[in-house]
């Protein structure tokens, strides 16, 4: 892996792991195993490293997302899918952990694409939601945008209930409480 790729994934698992202020440009060096200077040879500082690991963090989520959305099933199933999937709950979110630091959301660029990949997910499930309805799977009633900001609520506020008790039960009691509410209905 090149120097600057390593200096990426280093300060992705960084951010996971300690957010933007507990990520110093030390650790980040020390972790991708780089020399001193190589950060600022490829990047023009912390800030402009730190943007091009959200960024890929972003993509990655968007992309193991869209596995399961865009798969097969019904849109019920595939919702399910997606709330379902095998996740490090304890863990949290990667992207969603970055809306809880305030130098991330204080700065339009880095919060960028955080609050893109959001909208994004809201917007497909939202896709999804609209297309069971035209398919009579769901209430005609239901507004799909809703019901997407219910999902990604469900999964973010999860992983914070989750990590608060040191266990993933509460995690998938969310999921399988919003699951119950959106369960079609038998005719």
């Amino acid at each position: 892996m090149s120097t600057p790729e390593r200096l990426i994934e280093s300060t992705r698992e960084l951010l996971w792991e300690r957010g933007y202020t507990g990520t110093s440009p030390k650790a980040i060096l020390e972790r991708a195993d780089a020399g001193q200077g190589s950060m600022y040879h490829h990047f023009k500082g912390k800030p402009d490293l730190a943007l091009a690991a959200i960024r890929r963090t972003a993509e990655e989520m968007r992309a193991t997302a869209a596995d399961v959305l865009d798969g097969p099933g019904t849109p019920y199933e595939r919702i399910e899918a997606y709330l379902r999937r095998e996740r490090d709950v304890l863990r949290g979110c990667p992207v969603g952990r970055l809306t809880m630091d305030p130098d991330v959301i204080a700065s339009p660029e880095l919060r960028a694409p955080v609050e893109e990949t959001l909208d994004w997910l809201r917007g497909r499930i939202a896709a999804i939601v609209e297309e069971g309805k035209a398919q009579g799977r769901f209430a005609p009633g239901l507004d799909a945008g809703e019901i997407a900001a219910t999902v990604v609520a469900t999964v973010q506020g999860g992983y914070v209930l989750a990590r608060a008790s040191g266990s993933p039960a509460v995690f998938d009691a969310g999921v399988r409480g919003l699951l119950s509410l959106l369960a079609p209905r038998a005719s």
